[in-house]
């Protein structure tokens, strides 16, 4: 199943996507449920699956504003330095345990939306990456328990001010509009073995980055309960587990996007994140 949110008469909703469409759960689960995050809190995943298989589409995808599929996780924990080949285009040792920081969900920007150059620099980066969804609240999780805690796969671009990288990592992951996430949700049901994904990163139209989620430095069930370990997870939290090679700043000259451009994140058996980059507003 495939979950999205979205806005229905400028107010927040979300539904089951099925085939072009998709199918609002607003009218009969408002009041229970009125977010994924909500669903997944109350456990509910299996109540929505029956409802989208009774239900008939009543909005086209083509149609829809998205919101992050999350709009307000607790919590978005990215992975840095976790794909061997990313590593390696950087010149750092492989980290011995999991390289782990925090973005703020102020920072989200949703599927079709702009992705926003800060008005401090023009040095914004990309950096495709699979993105698991927590269903259930967990600490001090055991590796080999971890996919239960799993409730989806989404995409995140996880946008980088690379020239204030090099004095706060968490400045330069945080500007507001440059942490693309979307545009649905896969359920766990869905993608049985989540290392066997490919991940493209195209800017406009380009092919920048090309890997299999197997090569993870960190494998997802150890991002999980090392997080687990340092903090409470919750339902409907972010963990980002990592980029492989390809980033702008590692061509020559370097590559940063710029007004106009086109950033789309391709994760097999998930779909296509697309965001069009504009400048920050002065006023």
């Amino acid at each position: 199943m495939k979950l999205a949110s979205y806005l229905v008469d400028g107010r927040p909703a979300f539904g089951a996507v099925i085939g072009d469409g998709v199918v609002t759960m607003g009218q009969r689960f408002e009041a229970r449920y009125p977010s994924i995050k909500e669903v997944l809190r109350q456990g509910a995943l299996d109540e929505i699956r029956r409802a989208a298989e009774e239900g008939q589409p009543d909005r086209n995808l083509s149609e829809l504003k998205f919101l992050p599929v999350i709009p307000d996780p607790e919590k978005i924990i990215c992975a840095g330095i976790n794909y061997r080949s990313h590593a390696a285009e950087t010149g750092r040792d492989l980290p011995p345990k999991p390289n782990m920081f925090i973005r703020l969900a102020n920072g989200l920007v949703a599927h079709n939306e702009p992705m926003i150059r800060p008005l401090v620099s023009t040095n914004l980066d990309f950096e495709g990456e699979l993105a698991i969804v927590i269903g259930k609240p967990g600490r001090h999780i055991k590796p080999e328990n971890a996919f239960d805690y799993v409730a989806g796969y989404t995409i995140f671009n996880d946008g980088s001010v690379r020239d204030w990288a090099k004095y706060s990592l968490t400045a330069a992951k945080n500007f507001p509009g440059t942490g693309p996430l979307g545009p649905w949700m896969v359920t766990a049901d869905e993608i049985p073995d989540p290392t066997k994904l490919t991940l493209v990163t195209r800017l406009n139209g380009k092919e920048m980055q090309r890997s299999g989620t197997d090569a993870l430095i960190h494998s997802m069930p150890d991002l999980i309960a090392y997080c687990s370990d340092f903090t409470t997870l919750a339902p409907g939290d972010i963990i980002a587990t990592g980029t492989p090679e390809g980033v702008g700043a590692k061509h020559n000259p370097p590559i940063w996007m710029k007004a106009g451009d086109v950033l789309e994140v391709e994760i097999s058996g998930i779909g296509t994140l697309r965001n069009a980059v504009v400048d920050e507003s002065s006023t």
